[in-house]
């Protein structure tokens, strides 16, 4: 199980597309796992034949364990140079061991390049300046992890392996094994139903108990009028160079919040608790919230500071419909640097958003909807938004927040300033 995110230490195995004699190429997706950020589809990186799939389907999989065993093919075999001696890898399930010959291929990992040969190592005690000295116990770092969860003592352990390694069988052998845990189902009755929380939802929740209890937020509002913005929009939808592409409300907010933090640079920051700096960031990376099935997930429009609107609309449309498919990359989830919630797509007037972990703001846009509101000194159905923004208190003050509010809201009253002050 390759790292597929920054510090991610486990991931879900959500589907397998091959099954144990498939033929697999170079490149060809063999199965989709879920981080704690996204689903991930992942390649294998040779030719040959699937000999075994070492988890079942919804198994919880450490980074780092293997999750297949492949039999390259003798072309890949001679390019990866795999040792011609030494003992066989060991698999990591109760099957047999795999023939010596075999070449095991990890996700993401590739075949050993190395060449080297091993020398047979032994178990045998060594001698340093007159003293016998214990041997450390042979074992590969999963057997050593399964004694750990044991109880097992590896000195202990009298080893089967070759070269006196010590195997998994070894283990189970010296210890009886705790009742495997269940795997976590939804359990329902006629007065309630449990979800097991897990994947994208528990990374989720965990942030956001983080993000509440580490920074203090401080929210503003602001009722703007955008008649002139929703018209804007109608326009643009019959622009040639917007044709085909994703244009709404949503675009021309985004682009006024982008000329806010032009004008109020300050407002692009973050706190570094450890070394106790403001950290100015001279890059936009325009973080969209957006609920998928998985659960809620910001994955982020990278230096979205230098498009075009028609670049901006472009990558906003891709984002939207990535995350809904479930295909959002991990790295388009890491590194932004302030975040957009449309709450109103649900009908919703106000909120206060939760800052997304590492940013100093996030601005909520609420429903759009038709009102009595006074303009040029008469009372006219306009179309009217509240925004909020949340903002973390100790690296943003009210002036700098306000000012930031009031720049998107005098945009999108009069979207005529995102030439002027562009």
């Amino acid at each position: 199980m390759p790292d597929v995110g920054e510090g991610l230490t486990e991931a879900e195995i959500l589907k397998w597309y091959v099954q144990p004699g498939d033929t697999v190429t170079d490149g060809q997706v063999v199965c989709e796992v879920e981080t704690a950020k996204a689903a991930v589809e992942l390649p294998i990186p040779y030719d040959g034949v699937v000999r075994a799939l070492h988890f079942t389907e919804g198994t919880m999989v450490d980074v780092g364990a293997p999750i297949i065993a492949v039999e390259a093919a003798p072309q890949a075999q001679a390019e990866a140079q795999a040792p011609a001696q030494g003992p066989a890898p060991e698999p990591e399930s109760e099957s047999e061991p795999e023939p010596a010959n075999r070449v095991p291929v990890l996700v993401g990992y590739g075949v050993a390049e190395s060449p080297t040969r091993r020398r047979p190592r032994t178990t045998a005690p060594a001698e340093r300046n007159g003293r016998t000295l214990t041997a450390r116990p042979l074992a590969k770092p999963p057997v050593r992890k399964l004694a750990k969860d044991l109880g097992v003592d590896l000195t202990s352990i009298t080893p089967s392996g070759p070269d006196g390694i010590i195997t998994r069988e070894d283990i189970h052998a010296a210890a009886t094994p705790p009742a495997p845990a269940p795997e976590p189902t939804v359990t329902e009755t006629a007065r309630e139903t449990r979800i097991p929380v897990r994947g994208v939802r528990r990374a989720t929740a965990a942030a956001m108990v983080g993000s509440a209890f580490t920074a203090p937020h401080v929210t503003e509002f602001i009722t703007v009028d955008v008649t002139r913005t929703t018209k804007l929009v109608e326009e643009l939808k019959q622009d040639k160079e917007m044709q085909g592409l994703r244009v709404n409300p949503l675009l021309l907010i985004t682009k006024a919040l982008l000329v806010a933090i032009r004008r109020n640079p300050d407002i692009n920051a973050s706190w570094d608790e450890a070394t106790q700096e403001i950290v100015q960031k001279h890059y936009v990376n325009l973080g969209i919230a957006a609920a998928t099935p998985r659960g809620l997930l910001v994955p982020n429009i990278k230096d979205a500071h230098a498009k075009t609107l028609p670049q901006l609309a472009q990558a906003l449309g891709e984002l939207v419909t990535a995350a809904r498919l479930g295909t959002t990359a991990p790295a388009e989830l890491r590194g932004g640097t302030i975040t957009v919630t449309n709450i109103g797509v649900f009908g919703v007037d106000t909120g206060t958003p939760l800052l997304n972990p590492g940013e100093a703001a996030i601005l909520a846009v609420g429903a759009i909807k038709l009102r009595p509101w006074v303009h040029e000194g008469k009372v006219k159905p306009r179309r009217v938004t509240t925004l909020a923004l949340s903002f973390d208190h100790r690296l943003v003050d009210g002036e700098l927040g306000s000012k930031v509010l009031a720049d998107v809201a005098a945009i999108l009253e009069n979207p005529k300033r995102l030439i002027t002050w562009a």
